[in-house]
């Protein structure tokens, strides 16, 4: 299985995740072209795609996608009602529907040789879903755009080799900067998203033997750094558990290019 974040943080998501002939993303909220360069910057030709799978309408995670469908037929995958926004979404009536195809939270489907579980989150979305990917005895998990986390989402997110995990916010960052009162409050509520050091205390709740690679992901670019995501996980984590030298490779994603291409 090799896995490649192509761009994540609030302003695009899109995760590279493939075995053998089977290439799949998750989300597709960058421009066509940046998907393209990322794809071939691991050897990945946008053509051998066999689907996109979306968690959600938010444009940091489906702007991409009609021209990717357009230029490359490639089809789509998503629950209904995320389904009927990003059509609705689509003024100009690109998207071909034959290409959309509904899943269900905890019901895997199977494209090529990869084997995909949706399982629901808590986010301000028509119905967001995240996904774990297992391919080969490998397994790739997504867990972004969670306002809150339960033993539901501890539960798929198990046993994961490569997991990229939200530490969206630094909580003091926001709460001091610019945004209104009312995003401070959708951001840090159980439909937002996960601070650095709630982040942390899910990896504690998730990270064993097999657990290979953390990427802390869909990093705010106004209330947060890399660096300071990247320490206030790790301090978390020693503070909940004692642990200084962590038993995984724990990285940023990054924004603005691709991260690093893990090969298992």
């Amino acid at each position: 299985m090799k896995v490649c974040s192509i761009a994540s943080g609030s302003s695009g998501n899109c995760i590279y995740v493939g075995d053998g002939d089977t290439h799949v993303l998750v989300d597709a909220g960058i421009s066509r072209k940046r998907i393209v360069e990322g794809l071939n910057s691991i050897g990945v030709k946008p053509e051998q795609l066999n689907g996109i799978f979306v968690t959600h309408e938010h444009s940091d995670h489906i702007s991409g996608i009609n021209m990717m469908e357009k230029m490359f037929n490639v089809p789509v995958y998503a629950t209904g009602r995320t389904l009927d926004a990003i059509c609705a979404k689509d003024k100009n009536g690109v998207i071909k529907h034959e290409n959309l195809y509904e899943v269900h939270a905890d019901e895997k489907v199977t494209v090529g040789n990869m084997e995909i579980t949706p399982f629901s989150t808590s986010h301000d979305a028509a119905d967001s879903v995240c996904y774990t990917l297992s391919a080969s005895g490998y397994k790739t998990s997504i867990a972004t755009d969670l306002g809150v986390y339960d033993d539901y989402i501890v539960q798929h997110l198990e046993e994961s080799d490569v997991l990229f995990i939200e530490a969206n916010h630094d909580i003091s960052m926001l709460e001091a900067g610019p945004y209104p009162y009312s995003l401070k409050r959708r951001i840090l509520s159980e439909k937002g998203h996960l601070s650095n050091e709630d982040s942390g205390r899910l990896l504690c709740r998730i990270f064993g033997k097999k657990l290979k690679y953390a990427f802390l992901s869909h990093l705010s670019k106004e209330n947060n750094y890399p660096a300071l995501a990247y320490e206030a996980v790790k301090c978390q984590i020693w503070e909940d558990t004692g642990i200084k030298e962590l038993p995984f490779k724990l990285a940023v994603a990054k924004r603005d290019e691709p991260s690093e291409l893990v090969t298992l």
